[in-house]
């Protein structure tokens, strides 16, 4: 007679329902703390419920947006520290949103990993909780997928999914804009959560440094610098959609100056940016300075420390200014809108004019 076959289960194959349950439970009270007065129901549902207020709207339009955290994930990895990459994703989409006029009203979270750390999920979405209620939207709901044998062992993935609403009339499609209006930019935080592939191929292959490399320069590890979490802007634009008339709104990701500021713009302007109008943080200094990498190259791969453009009229330029000085927000006035090429042409700064 045949030995009798080891009895198998879902956990022996790599999957721990129990872990998964955990992390749910650890979460709880970082997501309904994001919860706004549209949010119907409670965790565990099979879809999350969002009561959109209509009375708020003539002609709501919806507005969707959904992107990941890209390779800088790598950087959790190396330092095990992941509490800032759930800002990242909620940037990446919030933004995105915000930039066509749109408030954010929920979130959705995707993580998939190779065997669930309750703890470390539970941190991860924190992050994303935490981000959620600064842009003032919900976290509505989420998934974690624990996928044995497909993730190297401690790696997970992270993707997010963020719907806004606004009315049609304030939609924001770069139909306003027109030549002379100017170009005012909002600091960034850093580099974000784009060019990782190039960051991490001038500092650990080209430089040969380890995370934990402390660099002068920063004042902190290499680590700490290119973990600094996506910046969030809803605060600091919402505002000023509902006092003025921008007429384009551009969020600085992968493709930097040169094809983001362009998607904004009619096809019969171009735009000419100061690149001296302000100070680019030293983080991409030293990126460009360790890499050679060519000047055109970075003002297409990085935010070079403007991580949101603002398109408004002439005579509105002052008046956003002193909003923005007043809510002590740093701002600085990039370029303008030019009749023809519909191209990005840079000047000042190591630029020749």
């Amino acid at each position: 007679m045949s030995e009798q076959k080891k009895a198998l289960t879902y956990a022996a194959a790599g999957v721990d329902i129990d872990a998964g349950n955990k992390a749910v439970e650890l979460m709880k009270d970082s997501v309904r703390a994001t919860y706004r007065p549209e949010v119907l129901g409670d965790l565990g549902g099979f879809g999350g419920l969002f009561a959109l207020d209509l009375k708020k709207y003539k002609e709501p339009v919806l507005v969707s947006g959904t992107d990941g955290v890209g390779t800088k994930l790598k950087l959790a990895f190396m330092t095990d520290k992941h509490g800032s990459i759930g800002q990242d994703a909620v940037a990446m989409c919030v933004n995105d949103v915000l930039v066509q006029g749109a408030e954010p009203l929920f979130f959705l979270d995707y993580i998939a990993v190779d065997k669930v750390d309750s703890r470390k999920v539970a941190d991860i979405v924190a992050g994303v909780a935490a981000a959620c209620k600064e842009s003032g939207c919900a976290l509505i709901g989420g998934e974690t997928a624990e996928m044995a044998g497909f993730y190297a062992k401690g790696e997970y993935d992270i993707a997010g999914f963020c719907v806004g609403a606004v009315d049609r009339a304030k939609l924001i499609d770069g139909s306003k804009v027109k030549a002379d209006d100017v170009l005012l930019g909002l600091p960034s935080s850093g580099v974000h959560s784009n060019g990782f592939s190039l960051v991490r191929k001038i500092c650990f292959e080209v430089m040969g440094y380890a995370v934990d490399t402390f660099i002068p320069d920063f004042g902190r590890t290499l680590g700490e610098e290119l973990l600094t979490p996506t910046r969030l802007y809803p605060k600091t634009v919402l505002p000023l959609l509902e006092k003025f008339d921008l007429h384009g709104l551009v969020h600085i990701t992968g493709g930097g100056f040169y094809d983001n500021i362009p998607r904004i713009l009619p096809k019969h302007c171009g735009a000419l940016i100061d690149a001296g109008a302000w100070e680019v943080p030293v983080v991409f200094k030293k990126l460009q300075e360790w890499g050679n990498v060519p000047l055109e190259e970075m003002y297409r791969t990085f935010n070079m420390g403007i991580g949101m453009v603002l398109v408004v009229a002439p005579e509105e330029e002052e008046a956003v200014l002193e909003h923005l000085e007043k809510a002590g927000e740093a701002c600085c006035r990039l370029g303008r809108v030019t009749e023809g090429a519909h191209i990005v042409s840079m000047k000042g700064g190591d630029f020749c004019e």
